[in-house]
């Protein structure tokens, strides 16, 4: 098996007023950067690239927690292959 890791610009989505309103997580895939054939090197290699992102790309961006983010770039680590974004398909309140 293989890991790959990708940039995604991550944020947040409103998915409806059910129950007071709630949102759900996204992204949008930005760049695969890696592949690796152990989970743990990948990870690894992730960590540090957040680190340089948290420093360069998403300074002075603020969290996805807030009303007005714009999102933030963060490494991911993906079996196989990177999605385009995800979710899939927008999830629905049940």
């Amino acid at each position: 098996m293989k890991y790959v890791v990708a940039v995604y610009l991550q944020d947040r989505a409103y998915g409806g007023p059910e129950e007071g309103g709630w949102w759900y997580d996204c992204g949008e895939h930005v760049r695969t950067m890696r592949t690796f054939g152990s989970e743990q090197s990948a990870v690894r290699y992730a960590e540090r690239l957040n680190d340089k992102l948290d420093n360069t790309l998403n300074y002075g961006r603020r969290p996805i927690s807030s009303v007005i983010s714009t999102g933030r770039y963060g490494a991911e680590v993906h079996d196989e292959h990177a999605p385009a974004s995800y979710p899939a398909e927008r999830p629905f309140y049940s």
